[in-house]
């Protein structure tokens, strides 16, 4: 078992906000970059994160992955050290996610009560990676047009969720990691290449037939037309969730990732907290990097141009 380290030991108070996460991706849609619009970077919204420094072994990794799950299992985790420990624990697993050959060893260094845990994470984040490029040359050399945002409360959100599966059966945690992510739970503000809008990322026809009236753009009516979808999909019929998940997005490995990680909420309900607080990267040709909230791009950015100007 590795020793425990306190969650402040991984967390270095810096100015700059910008982390390289050695060569991750990002975790769908929830993938971004930090960039403003090309003529004048905007700034972000909240206060900079903590700089994470990127584990360089599997006992490194291991330690960040226990403080962070400590931390977010304590109930007296303070508001600023909860977020710190979403991101952290966010970090370790892109970093082990990427790294197999340290699955082992990290598995004899966690307590043996996190290591389903830590398998289903890492599980669930490897399908999403499975669903981009695996060659650098065939990723984006650009940053996206997009606008980061800070997510509605999480308790508004666990609130939407609630009412959601009341209205249409489907558990809220399926809906919760769908909406982590498709947009980071509504960081990420833009329409996808194939047309899709809004926190649950729903096309105009089909948000026609299932939006209610509602507002594509709201957390809660996004949530609760998801819920509709689903169910009308055959969520709630014996064996139908894996099919219902396909209609959602055509992909098994995005079925296998979503279902990796509600089912880590049934089991483990403070893993929304962590979630909530997980960021919004974006894989380019030259790694991923960070998108803060408060980024905006009006037309996509040269990755280039963009690290010239945020070297850290």
């Amino acid at each position: 078992m590795t020793g425990r380290r306190a969650l402040g030991a991984w967390l270095l108070c810096a100015a700059m906000s910008v982390q390289a996460c050695s060569d991750s991706a990002p975790a769908s849609v929830a993938g971004a970059t930090e960039r403003p619009a090309a003529a004048s970077p905007a700034q972000p919204t909240r206060a900079a994160l903590p700089v994470i420094r990127p584990a360089r072994s599997a006992r490194e990794v291991a330690e960040q992955i226990v403080a962070a799950e400590d931390a977010l299992a304590d109930r007296a985790t303070s508001p600023d050290a909860l977020a710190a420990a979403g991101h952290l624990q966010q970090l370790a697993y892109r970093e082990l996610g990427s790294r197999p050959r340290w699955d082992v060893r990290v598995r004899e260094l966690v307590p043996r009560r996190l290591h389903q845990l830590v398998r289903d994470n890492v599980a669930s984040r490897r399908e999403f990676r499975s669903m981009h490029p695996s060659r650098r040359s065939d990723l984006s050399d650009e940053l996206p047009a997009w606008r980061i945002i800070a997510p509605a409360p999480m308790s508004r959100l666990r609130a939407f969720s609630r009412e959601a599966e009341r209205r249409s059966g489907v558990d809220r945690e399926y809906l919760a990691a769908i909406n982590l992510v498709e947009t980071a739970f509504g960081r990420i503000r833009a329409t996808s290449t194939a047309g899709a809008q809004g926190p649950m990322q729903f096309l105009p026809a089909t948000w026609a037939a299932y939006g209610g009236g509602g507002d594509i753009n709201s957390p809660r009516d996004s949530i609760l037309a998801a819920g509709r979808y689903l169910a009308a999909n055959g969520f709630n019929r014996p064996g139908g969730r894996p099919g219902a998940l396909y209609r959602y997005n055509n992909s098994s490995a995005y079925v296998r990732g979503v279902t990796l990680l509600a089912e880590v909420m049934k089991r483990r309900p403070t893993a929304f907290a962590g979630y909530y607080h997980w960021q919004v990267y974006y894989l380019t040709s030259r790694g991923s990097i960070l998108l803060p909230e408060g980024y905006v791009a009006r037309t996509p950015i040269p990755v280039d141009d963009w690290l010239a100007e945020h070297p850290s």
